[in-house]
């Protein structure tokens, strides 16, 4: 008997071995959660991508890697209930851009007619504006592919916002920037706290077997979201302020006069540097500038640190793992951009004409480039979830 009890017992350790995959991300905890900023520089790198390319096909794929990481991610917070309502915000953007090409026309021309809508007769001061008159297919197909590509922009802006603590994210902004980024933070959990608040007030207005949906619904839900609103400011004012919020330290005028050069002169530098890169004629000084400007706006904030009295408690590591989901965002970015900077005749694939009318292509190598974005599905601490029943 004891035999068999032990033959029983190597299997289900040989089992629960070849179930813990030794690359496989850990179980996120407090000491080994992914540092927020990695998930905003791999949000805002698949932004970037969405940006180069207006194939519905190429956005479609990367709308769909930005919300299978936020699926296998997201946590139970707040601010992770946020994604949803970036994407009906993302649907709604869609919605209006082919609104507006319906009723107020289209700068492309078209042939194929679709309907003619009666048109509006406007003064002589409004040549070039139109409302009503021919809805061309054309149109409506240019007016799609270029709210498609700012739906994706809003919604891997959702993915991060639904990834990334806001509170950790402040906590680990360099001194020189704590006051801006204390704002920012403040603007940035809005969003999901009043989405919470409207869901929390409509579950209690139905369980009550009150309305919650229409204008009246919204108007006796609105008053007590913007009053929690206040008092959550006050009690965040109140907070800074029992914390030594805005207290600096003495700094001589020469430090303050050599970080307000080198900051603004690195932020000249870094936007000199940019539009370089961006025009064909800057392309010999462009990187150098911008390593330059980029060099001397870190030395100007690090020494503008100085002067606020800081301390961190338990501060995030920036581990391997933060590198590798940073770099899967910036290199989708990088690859797409590369692709359409050195691959002129495939590169027409990325931005597919309208006239003619014409069925998108699907390129692969841009399709592989996106798919490296899936990379923190694998690399990034899974968040905790409810254990199984032994």
């Amino acid at each position: 008997m004891s035999e068999v009890s032990s033959a029983v017992g190597n299997r289900a350790a040989l089992g629960g071995a070849r179930r813990q995959w030794p690359l496989s991300p850990p179980q996120a905890t407090r000491s080994n959660a992914l540092h927020p900023g990695a998930w905003w520089l791999w949000a805002l790198g698949l932004g970037t991508a969405a940006s180069r390319t207006t194939n519905p096909l190429l956005l479609t794929l990367l709308i769909a890697v930005a919300g299978y990481v936020v699926a296998t991610h997201r946590t139970a917070s707040p601010w992770s209930r946020s994604y949803t309502a970036f994407v009906k915000l993302a649907l709604a953007v869609l919605a209006i851009r082919l609104v507006f090409a319906v009723f107020l026309g289209s700068p492309i021309p078209g042939t194929h007619t679709l309907v003619t809508l009666p048109e509006l007769p406007l003064p002589d001061w409004a040549q070039g504006i139109r409302i009503g008159g021919r809805v061309t297919a054309e149109g409506l197909v240019f007016a799609l592919y270029d709210g498609l590509k700012l739906a994706t922009l809003l919604i891997c802006v959702g993915a991060a916002n639904a990834l990334a603590n806001p509170a950790r994210l402040l906590k680990s902004l360099p001194g020189a920037l704590y006051e801006a980024g204390v704002a920012v933070v403040v603007a940035l959990t809005f969003a999901p706290n009043l989405i919470a608040d409207v869901q929390r007030l409509r579950a209690a207005r139905r369980l009550r077997g009150r309305p919650d949906r229409g204008i009246r619904g919204l108007l006796q839900v609105g008053l007590p979201v913007l009053e929690g609103a206040l008092e959550r400011s006050v009690a965040l004012a109140a907070a800074m302020d029992a914390r030594g919020y805005g207290r600096t330290a003495e700094v001589s005028p020469t430090v303050r006069r050599t970080t307000a050069v080198l900051t603004l002169g690195g932020l000249v530098g870094v936007c000199a540097g940019t539009y370089g890169l961006l025009t064909a004629e800057g392309g010999t000084y462009g990187l150098p500038v911008l390593l330059a400007g980029l060099g001397a706006a870190l030395a100007g904030l690090w020494l503008g640190g100085r002067r606020s009295l800081r301390t961190r408690y338990r501060p995030d590591a920036w581990g391997v793992r933060a590198w590798l989901v940073a770099t899967s965002g910036a290199g989708v970015a990088a690859l797409l951009i590369l692709y359409a900077a050195y691959d002129s005749p495939g590169s027409a694939a990325l931005h597919p004409g309208v006239v003619p009318l014409t069925s998108p292509t699907f390129p692969l190598w841009p399709a592989a480039a996106i798919l490296l974005g899936l990379a923190p599905s694998f690399i990034a601490p899974t968040p905790p979830t409810a254990k199984e029943p032994s």
